[in-house]
């Protein structure tokens, strides 16, 4: 295979697992009171801490009318609060309660266990250089 050959199928792979990734993750999160656009802005204040509605908006690529009406459904279902700035009262920060972590612990759960049955068929010695590659590709792509 030449070089071209292999960037293509490795394109088409990373693409198609993707895929693959997301679906499971859908069907997996109707197992729970939550939307996909809800858990992935769950997963970005897990992962950064406490931010505006506009912070929270440019991250996920969503216009701000849009991600308050995401941020009103969270809230409403007690997994999200609007606290207002200890420094400027105008700013209102989107925090996220007890419920929306637990909820993210049991999604990623559910995940993992989804991606262990899948690597259980595979050696541990394939697992440990799935994982290397992975991380080399990632680390080159957060460049």
């Amino acid at each position: 295979m030449t070089t071209n050959e292999l960037v293509s199928e490795i394109e088409r792979l990373v693409r198609e697992i993707s895929e693959i990734v997301k679906r499971k993750g859908r069907d997996i999160l109707e197992e729970f009171p939550i939307t996909p656009p809800q858990f992935a802005a769950l997963l970005w204040l897990n992962q950064e801490g406490d931010m505006t509605i506009g912070e929270l908006s440019q991250k996920m690529y969503l216009a701000c009318s849009t991600m308050t009406d995401l941020v009103d459904r969270m809230e409403k279902n007690q997994l999200v609060e609007r606290v207002r700035d200890k420094r400027d009262r105008r700013v209102v920060q989107i925090h996220l309660l007890e419920k929306g972590e637990s909820i993210i612990s049991e999604v990623l759960e559910a995940r993992q266990a989804y991606l262990a049955g899948i690597l259980s068929r595979f050696s541990e010695s394939e697992v440990r250089n799935i994982s290397e590659h992975l991380s080399l590709l990632h680390k080159e792509m957060n460049r």
